[in-house]
């Protein structure tokens, strides 16, 4: 019988020193990984700290209950438009303060919105059987009446230091003792258009303006970007001039968002006079930007769908149209609708390419078309930002916490549409 030889231990393979080296070296790459991901979250927890504690004061506005007489004399029940509501307003500051001197009821009446006036229109208006009674009514505060009362103004500030008076804050305190002050949830703020004021901003406007530009750039990329990659994909000859295309197309997903912005400005604003700051022009221009991602994205979803599946069609004698618009393309739908979702989330989170075509002017009114001008979440934060009010920086963090509301929603979406279709071959 032949005897088995032992092995002989390698001192190479062997060696504790090396196995100790090289788990130290599997830890510390661990170790490393672990740190990036902690550190990536910590700075993601920092900055969603830091911007939802900054808005929390825009999603409660400080409103006072007031009750103000409508003289008949002073406003015509068939015109209620004409009446002085300044001046009625004024004169029911003069009552709650009537040993106040004409200079200090100028101040006195800063703690009513600007808008205060016009919420009292608007109730005479709905109801004209107030002419003549005493209409009680709650509208918000001014800006710096609301700081006050969210404790961001020092009271204990020297006077010239800080924007209300001791007159001011000893009327804001008369209207607390009588229990008018309020702090209700902020609903203006997705329900009122913007404003100058701080307290009556809101990001109506900006919401319907970026409906306006997704729905325009849904119309045009989607169709054109599935078009593109089905031809490019089952249909294009392979040569030199398909590569070519599929290299710039490849390029065009990483141009930065500004050239975009230019060659907007250079086409569809000076060359085609589109009108300016319009979402349909913002929509064409994103549109441009989101083509590459989702004829990347259409692309890959085609790739995955089993060669079999095509060799069967055929098979029992289907064309190749057939093959891919009525067997390839639905499985292929799923990996499509995730791509153009998330091309979508990356879109409505623009901002150079708008600014340069003029959706970042200030306006009050909410646009009825696409062919109005408008701002969009991104260029509404922009905007607020700018403002150097103390409202208007709550009001910015607030309008980020929205968007990134808006963001998180569509790719949950897109993670939701892919595993629920998704399809294991």
């Amino acid at each position: 019988m032949t005897d088995i030889p032992t092995p002989t231990r390698s001192a190479d393979l062997w060696d504790n020193s090396r196995l100790r080296a090289r788990r130290r070296s599997e830890l510390w790459l661990r170790g490393c990984g672990l740190a990036a991901i902690g550190i990536a979250l910590l700075m993601l927890a920092i900055m969603l700290t830091t911007i939802v504690s900054s808005a929390i004061g825009a999603f409660r506005q400080t409103h006072v209950t007031i009750s103000v007489p409508i003289p008949a004399d002073m406003v015509d029940p068939s015109d209620p438009f004409s009446a002085d509501w300044r001046g009625i307003m004024q004169d029911y500051i003069a009552s709650v303060f009537p040993d106040a001197e004409p200079s200090e009821l100028r101040q006195l009446g800063g703690i009513l919105s600007n808008g205060a006036q016009f919420q009292v229109r608007d109730a005479v208006v709905d109801d004209p059987s107030l002419i003549g009674e005493t209409l009680t009514i709650t509208v918000p505060v001014s800006d710096p009446f609301d700081q006050l009362a969210k404790g961001y103004l020092n009271r204990d500030a020297p006077e010239d230091e800080r924007r209300l008076n001791d007159l001011q804050i000893s009327a804001y305190d008369q209207f607390e003792e009588a229990g008018a002050i309020s702090s209700p949830i902020n609903t203006g703020l997705l329900t009122m258009g913007d404003s100058r004021f701080p307290e009556l901003a809101g990001l109506r406007g900006a919401m319907i303006g970026t409906i306006y530009l997704l729905l325009t750039t849904f119309l045009i990329a989607f169709p054109v970007g599935i078009g593109a990659a089905i031809y490019l994909e089952e249909f294009a000859p392979k040569n030199r001039i398909s590569d070519l295309i599929e290299v710039n197309i490849n390029n065009l997903a990483a141009v930065p968002s500004v050239v975009f912005g230019l060659l907007a400005l250079a086409v569809f604003l000076n060359y085609f006079g589109l009108p300016r700051g319009a979402p349909f022009v913002g929509g064409l221009t994103i549109a441009l930007m989101s083509l590459p991602t989702i004829i990347i994205a259409t692309r890959a979803a085609l790739k995955a769908v089993p060669p079999s599946i095509r060799e069967a069609a055929l098979g029992v004698g289907a064309s190749k149209q057939q093959v891919v618009f009525q067997h390839v393309l639905p499985l292929a739908m799923p990996g499509i609708m995730t791509g153009t979702i998330l091309a979508m989330a990356n879109a409505i989170g623009e901002t150079a390419p708008l600014l340069l075509i003029g959706m970042n002017a200030f306006l009050t009114s909410v646009p009825t078309s696409p062919f109005e001008s408008a701002t969009t979440l991104p260029t509404q934060i922009f905007i607020w930002a700018d403002s150097p009010e103390r409202g208007f920086v709550a009001r910015t963090s607030a309008g980020i916490v929205v968007l990134l509301v808006v963001l998180v929603t569509m790719n949950a979406l897109a993670i939701y549409l892919r595993r629920k279709f998704e399809r294991r071959w």
